[in-house]
């Protein structure tokens, strides 16, 4: 199948060329945005602007990033990069030292500040060539990660519940787009929720003048009942629920016709028509020659009724899971799932 043919090779001279191409697309955008202007208005870190401004700097770690560099001393990579050079416009641009200076300038309200100025020139995409992206519904993520370190003289780190030292960010993200609209950086031992209200509202505040709904998203961490009648007010929501006692109380208490199999779709349709022969499961296999305890899925039915937090005035719909489970146990066993829906 492989076959020779005619080449022909062209060598020029005089010509700059680099991986990264995109970057002057993605710095084109930038500035027809404001986004400089935006962050010179509202960082104040530097006293005399010789020759850099904040937005330099800001612009010179982001773009960093996007070119794949993963620490401040690939900066100088990009210094004596003629092609990236002349992409940006740029004679110079910060090196790693005075990229590490400006760093340590940031207090924590410089970087609220950032974030917020950042976010008041997205509107102005999301009302250009993005205003169809936020339609039907522009649904909010929030979840918190882990980003481990192994430095020791890390200020703020902490251990984690999994034992791993690190910081514990926390994540507000527009799903519609996969934007990050806040990032706020947390000790690694610090629960996922721990003043995440806040953060929430202000997303809400940023997101919802710009969509026609808007839908808040997480797990069982962000069920604070506590926002849930205020937020109710201007947005959807659905969050997951702990399997808590009165809830699973509710659950097992419903009669048996309020339950409903679910159906759900596979994974992969298979266009052919035509199956292979699976393989031997070797995973099994080991479970059983070693004894192991082994749970399988059967089936799910779900159901749904109104519950009333305590700390809510009115009820909110819960979409309960039952799930079929058995093994090499003496009966079946059931669990339930919770998720909290408006």
């Amino acid at each position: 199948m492989l076959t020779s043919g005619e080449i022909t090779y062209e060598v020029g001279s005089n010509i700059d060329a680099m991986s990264f191409g995109g970057i002057a697309a993605v710095h084109r955008m930038v500035t027809k945005l404001g986004l400089p202007k935006q962050i010179d208005e509202g960082l104040r870190l530097l006293k005399v602007h010789l020759p850099y401004h904040e937005s330099d700097h800001v612009l010179n770690l982001a773009y960093n990033v996007l070119c794949g560099g993963t620490r401040l001393e690939d900066i100088e990579r990009l210094r004596h990069d003629v092609a990236y050079m002349n992409a940006l416009g740029a004679d110079l641009i910060p090196d790693p030292t005075t990229a590490g200076d400006f760093c340590r300038r940031f207090a924590e309200a410089d970087v609220v500040e950032l974030m917020d100025r950042i976010n008041a020139v997205r509107p102005r995409l999301w009302r250009g060539r993005g205003r169809d992206l936020l339609a039907p519904v522009a649904n909010i993520d929030i979840d918190g990660t882990l980003a481990p370190t192994d430095g020791r003289r890390k200020a703020g780190i902490g251990l984690s519940y999994k034992g791993i030292w690190g910081y514990g960010p926390l994540l507000v993200t527009l799903a519609n787009t996969k934007e990050v609209l806040y990032l706020v950086n947390r000790p690694g031992n610090v629960p996922s929720h721990a003043d995440a209200a806040g953060w929430i509202d202000k997303a809400i505040d940023l997101v919802c003048p710009h969509a026609s709904r808007v839908c808040l998203r997480g797990d069982t961490d962000f069920s604070l009942t506590a926002n849930f009648d205020r937020w109710a007010q201007r947005v959807d929501f659905v969050f997951g629920m702990d399997a808590n006692a009165a809830l699973t109380r509710i659950a097992e208490g419903l009669d048996e016709s309020s339950w409903h199999r679910l159906q759900r779709k596979a994974p992969h349709q298979n266009k052919t028509g035509r199956t292979r022969a699976r393989r031997e499961n070797h995973k099994a296999r080991v479970v059983k020659e070693k004894g192991y305890l082994n749970l399988e899925l059967n089936y799910q039915d779900v159901a749904t009724f109104d519950y009333r937090p305590g700390k809510c005035k009115r009820a909110y719909k819960v979409v309960a899971l039952r799930k079929n489970i058995t093994g090499n146990l003496e009966s079946p066993v059931t669990i339930f799932w919770n998720i909290e829906k408006k």
